[in-house]
């Protein structure tokens, strides 16, 4: 029963949809439309179990109202997934998804996520008007929302040094960056311009590796990662890293970084508090893609206004890191009390 499912958190619907002569098989779920529209980003995914991608969309839709409540955005929170067999999405399942939004009527706008292009937007979007992500002029909000977010996390990352370190620069400071996507790897490049020193893993070592060579950083092999004694441990890749297991594991005394659902459990934001590690809520720092997307779709305003509100990401850290050290409870769990009260749960 969904009701009972371990992810599902008041979500107001959730969505299986499947086209035959595509070969379509896709789940949009909507956890709160309290704010507006849901928003957030469809992913195309190869999942182990059937069940692992509705856990997956249940737990993404959820960290996206949260998110974008948190970002002072007018969205709900949602979030889409499409099945992959191990093949290349074809044009026909995605007009067949963009059916699939068509049919929930305006109650989800979708964009760029995992496995998605700019360009998959594009076709989407000849079938339905509820995407952002879309290709857009020089100067406008929208786009890629890669670099958008790994600006956001390159302020909420010196924020985060700031505050555990003392320090005003991260020059010198040792960080490893788990995944070199478009996120980690724009991270990447900010971090190694101010001076940073870097370690660098991700799924693809030759990808991690080229990028090592342009920047002079360190390569470690992506079972080591978390456990390299750096400064700051960056995940920016998929997510529940953050377990049971691997916390005890980390070397690290911060954890800043833009891969969402970093934590695999609730319990596992008492783990690291407890350790003493300065946690980054992820839905917090991560934010900048979405503001440039809903800013888009929304037109909420041009490049500018996008740069203001990703300038907003260090203070609601500061906001939660203050509330943490107050209450003495996780910032992962000061966060989500912030954001359910936006949303009005």
């Amino acid at each position: 029963m969904m009701w009972s499912h371990p992810d599902f958190d008041q979500h107001e619907a959730v969505h299986y949809f499947t086209d035959a002569a595509s070969g379509l098989r896709a789940i949009i779920a909507i956890h709160s439309t309290h704010r507006g529209p849901s928003s957030g980003g469809v992913r195309y995914w190869h999942y182990a179990r059937d069940e692992d991608a509705l856990t997956d969309a249940l737990r993404l839709s959820r960290g996206m109202s949260f998110k974008n409540a948190m970002a002072g955005l007018p969205v709900g929170g949602g979030k889409g997934v499409i099945l992959s067999d191990g093949t290349p999405k074809t044009r026909a399942q995605l007009l067949a998804f963009g059916d699939a939004i068509e049919a929930v009527q305006g109650r989800y706008v979708t964009a760029e996520d995992v496995g998605m292009s700019e360009a998959d937007m594009s076709t989407i979007a000849e079938r339905t008007r509820h995407v952002s992500g879309l290709p857009v002029a020089s100067g406008q909000a929208g786009g890629d929302p890669g670099p958008v977010t790994a600006r956001g996390v390159y302020l909420g990352v010196k924020a985060a040094v700031k505050e555990a370190l003392g320090k005003d620069s991260v020059a010198g400071v040792h960080i490893a960056i788990q995944g070199v996507g478009s996120v980690g790897g724009g991270l990447a490049r900010y971090l190694a311009a101010d001076g940073a020193q870097l370690t660098l893993a991700d799924v693809h070592a030759d990808k991690a590796a080229a990028l090592a060579s342009e920047l002079g950083a360190q390569v470690a092999s992506t079972d080591e990662i978390m456990t390299i004694p750096a400064d700051l441990f960056s995940p920016n890749a998929l997510g529940a890293i953050l377990t049971e297991r691997s916390i005890p594991t980390l070397a690290a005394g911060i954890v800043a970084g833009g891969a969402n659902n970093q934590l695999a459990t609730a319990a596992d934001a008492q783990r690291v508090h407890a350790r003493g590690i300065l946690y980054a809520p992820d839905y917090v720092i991560n934010a900048g893609g979405i503001i440039n997307v809903a800013s888009e779709y929304f037109q909420l305003g041009d490049r500018d206004a996008v740069d203001a509100r990703v300038n907003q990401i260090p203070e609601r850290l500061r906001s939660i890191w203050a509330e943490s050290k107050t209450s003495g409870r996780p910032a992962a769990d000061v966060a989500d009390d912030m954001a359910r009260a936006l949303i009005g749960r």
